[in-house]
């Protein structure tokens, strides 16, 4: 018969993933704001746990299913969209807010949801 996994590490599992959340939510806010003028990577993000940045991935994924990049790239791709649908901002000027170029920003954009930037905002005008 195997052991089962202790409830104190279970629980640390969630507290690690929980923590990533709310330093990645805490950090794209305050990039968001101009409080900070870079995007963390995950090793940054780490760093700030105290843990190392295989450590943390491999525990977000376990936990979430999802790999850290995923929460990474969905929380960009929800501040584009916020910023997509203010017409007054230029694509370029988005790309460059969320510390992409153009071209990177529009294959961004599009492999997440199978649009560019700017048939993303024609769509927004026209409904």
């Amino acid at each position: 018969m195997g052991k089962s996994i202790p409830a104190n590490y279970l629980n640390r599992k969630e507290e690690i993933a929980a923590q990533f959340m709310q330093i990645l939510n805490a950090h794209i806010d305050d990039f968001m704001a101009g409080r900070v003028n870079k995007m963390y990577e995950l090793k940054e993000i780490a760093q700030v746990m105290c843990l190392h940045p295989g450590h943390v991935s491999h525990i977000v994924k376990l936990h979430t299913g999802h790999h850290a990049c995923y929460f990474y790239e969905h929380r960009i791709l929800e501040e584009a969209k916020k910023l997509l649908a203010d017409p007054s901002l230029s694509i370029k000027n988005i790309a460059h807010r969320l510390d992409y170029d153009v071209s990177n920003f529009t294959k961004f954009f599009k492999r997440f949801t199978g649009q560019t930037p700017s048939a993303y905002r024609k769509s927004l005008s026209d409904n």
